[in-house]
């Protein structure tokens, strides 16, 4: 999955770590970057994503597409399909430009929309990647988990980084007897659950 990555893949993928990169580096404020995950989550993502069971797989927050590429490669390994949700329009056109650049359109269905007015219609979902505006991480959650398979994962991004916006949605996922879940101290910190 990762030794045969496709060239335009990889060059999307540079392209978008030196504008996220940059957008760090130059006060970028918070609404305008790209605030994609590393490439060591997005390997780790790949990984869950792929030994994931069958079903739906769905991410909500799909920025310039970033996380998308690597989910993409689970896809393309295993023979799945991934909808990725987007709320604001510039990330959007960028997202349509990484998906059209790196023709993974045959494995990514992309909509430009509020994944909260679409995801209960979603049953059966076996993985789910969340890193979206952190108010939405427990509605998304509690709409998510009820719809996942047994053995369906759910990883949300910025578990550490932003716990105490999160604190609620962390204990509620930690406490929850639907799920096995723990924080993983890789990137900015990765909730990761499985559906029992």
């Amino acid at each position: 999955m990762f030794r045969d990555v496709p060239q335009p893949i990889l060059n999307r993928m540079e392209q978008l770590e030196q504008i996220d990169a940059a957008d760090r580096l130059d006060g970028t404020p918070l609404t305008k970057r790209l605030k994609q995950i590393t490439p060591e989550v997005g390997r780790f993502i790949a990984v869950l994503a792929a030994a994931a069971p069958d079903g739906q797989y769905v991410e909500v927050g799909t920025s310039a597409g970033y996380s998308t590429l690597w989910l993409a490669l689970a896809c393309r390994a295993v023979k799945r399909h991934i909808t990725t949700f987007e709320v604001l329009a510039e990330k959007a056109q960028l997202a349509e430009e990484t998906f059209r650049v790196t023709g993974v359109n045959d494995v990514v269905t992309f909509i430009h929309s509020d994944a909260l007015s679409h995801l209960q219609r979603y049953k059966d979902v076996s993985f789910c990647f969340l890193d979206a505006d952190k108010e939405v991480y427990g509605e998304c959650y509690d709409t998510v988990v009820p719809r996942m398979v047994t053995g369906g994962i759910l990883v949300a991004d910025n578990a550490i980084s932003h716990e105490a916006e999160l604190r609620h949605v962390l204990h509620r996922a930690l406490t929850d007897d639907h799920v096995d879940a723990l924080v993983v101290p890789i990137g900015r910190g990765e909730l990761v659950c499985r559906k029992k």
